[in-house]
C-alpha cells in the first residue's frame, strides 16, 4: 500500500509544521506539500495531486468554506476540515469536506498528542471516503409536539453513525416526522459538538433534538444524541425508558460507542429498532447483533449511499443486519414499523 499524499492547508505558519511533522511521523502518511491559503492551496493541489487536504476554517482573503464551495464542483478532494468550536464544520461537511478535527489547545502537549492521533485516522479514512454533493437543509415546518402518543410496540429506535453521519443522520430525520418513538443516536463526535449538532438538527428537523443527558426520559418525537466524550446507555424504570451517561474508556476506539448504545437497548427485544449507518471500521455490530437475536428490527444502510461501507459492511458481514437499505429508503421503512 502507497503511503496517502497530504496537503496541508494553514495560515499559521507555525501549526502548518506541527501538522506536517506530526502527520508524517505515520510511515503511511506523506506530507507532499503545505499551503498558506486558498490560492497557494489551489496551486498546490494542481501540482502535487494529492489524496487529501486538511485545511483550516478560519484564513485571510478567502475563508477554507469559500475555498471548499468553489474547489468541490471541479476538484473534488477528500477533506478534513480544522476548526475551533464553530458551525462552521457542519456548513464544511455539508459542502462536501468528509470530516473535521478541533483544533487543540495550544499549550497542552497531550492535547496535541491526541488532536494528531485523531487526524491521523481520519486521513487513512477520508481516502477511501465517498465525497457527497453539496446539500441545503431547511428549517422544519412541521410543529414540534413531543407529546402526541403513539400506538406501537416499538419504544425506542437507536442509531448509530461515524463518519459521513452528521449528513446522513440529518438526511434521515428531515425525511420522517413525528409521532414517532424516541430515538436515540451515538454519533462518533468530538465533545462540544455534539451539543452544536442537536441544536443544528433541532433547528432543521421536525423533532425535539437535545444532547442527552442522564435521567432524560426517551419520549415520542425527541431525539436524544450522546455527549461527545461519554458512553450512553437505555435503561427501564416502570414503564418509562430514559438514559443513562457516563465517562468511561474507549470501546471499539471510540467513546461514545455505538456497541455499548445497542447493547443496552438489545434488552427490549421487539420494542426496539436498531439502525447503522455510515462510518468507519466495526463499532456497534456485535450490539446491532444482540438486538436482532433479540428480536429488535434491524437496518444497514447500503454500500452505495455510505461515505464509508465500514460499520453497515462489518454488521452485515456478522449477520446483524436484518435489511440493508439506502439512505432515503431508511427512513421510510422505519415509518412502516412503528
Amino acid at each position: 500500500m502507497s503511503a496517502v499524499k497530504v496537503l496541508v492547508v494553514d495560515d499559521s505558519l507555525l501549526f502548518r509544521e506541527m501538522l506536517a511533522r506530526g502527520l508524517s511521523a505515520d510511515k503511511n502518511i506523506e506530507v507532499v506539500a503545505t499551503a498558506k491559503d486558498a490560492f497557494d492551496a489551489r496551486d498546490k493541489i494542481l501540482e502535487y495531486h494529492p489524496d487529501v487536504m486538511t485545511l483550516d476554517i478560519e484564513m485571510p482573503r478567502m475563508n477554507g468554506l469559500e475555498f471548499l464551495r468553489k474547489l468541490m464542483p471541479q476538484y473534488p478532494i477528500p477533506t478534513i476540515v480544522i476548526s475551533g468550536a464553530s458551525n462552521s464544520v457542519f456548513e464544511a461537511i455539508q459542502i462536501g469536506a468528509v470530516d473535521f478535527v478541533k483544533k487543540p489547545e495550544p499549550n497542552s502537549l497531550s492535547a496535541r498528542n491526541e488532536f494528531i492521533e485523531d487526524l491521523i485516522i481520519k486521513v487513512k479514512t477520508a481516502v477511501v471516503a465517498k465525497i457527497q454533493k453539496s446539500q441545503c437543509f431547511r428549517p422544519a415546518a412541521v410543529h414540534k409536539n413531543h407529546e402526541k402518543n403513539i400506538c406501537s410496540k416499538v419504544k425506542v429506535i437507536a442509531i448509530g453513525a461515524s463518519t459521513g453521519g452528521t449528513v446522513a443522520f440529518a438526511n434521515l430525520l428531515t425525511s420522517m416526522e413525528p409521532p414517532l418513538p424516541g430515538i436515540v443516536v451515538v454519533q462518533h463526535i468530538p465533545p462540544v459538538f455534539s451539543e452544536m449538532f442537536a441544536k443544528r438538527l433541532n433547528t432543521i428537523t421536525p423533532f425535539e433534538v437535545k444532547e442527552a443527558q442522564s435521567g432524560d426520559r426517551i419520549l415520542p418525537g425527541t431525539v436524544l444524541i450522546a455527549p461527545g466524550s461519554q458512553h450512553m446507555q437505555v435503561k427501564k424504570s416502570g414503564v418509562d425508558y430514559f438514559v443513562n451517561c457516563f465517562a468511561g474508556e474507549k470501546v471499539n476506539g471510540h467513546c461514545p460507542s455505538v456497541d455499548v448504545l445497542f447493547q443496552s437497548v438489545a434488552s427490549l427485544g421487539v420494542q426496539a429498532i436498531g439502525v447503522i449507518l455510515t462510518g468507519m471500521g466495526y463499532d456497534g455490530a456485535k450490539g446491532l447483533l444482540q438486538m436482532r437475536k433479540a428480536g429488535a428490527k434491524t437496518i444497514g444502510q447500503d454500500e452505495k449511499s455510505c461515505v464509508v461501507y465500514g460499520m453497515p459492511k462489518a454488521a452485515f458481514n456478522i449477520g446483524a443486519v436484518e435489511m440493508e437499505l439506502s439512505l432515503n429508503k431508511i427512513g421510510e421503512k422505519i415509518c412502516s414499523f412503528v
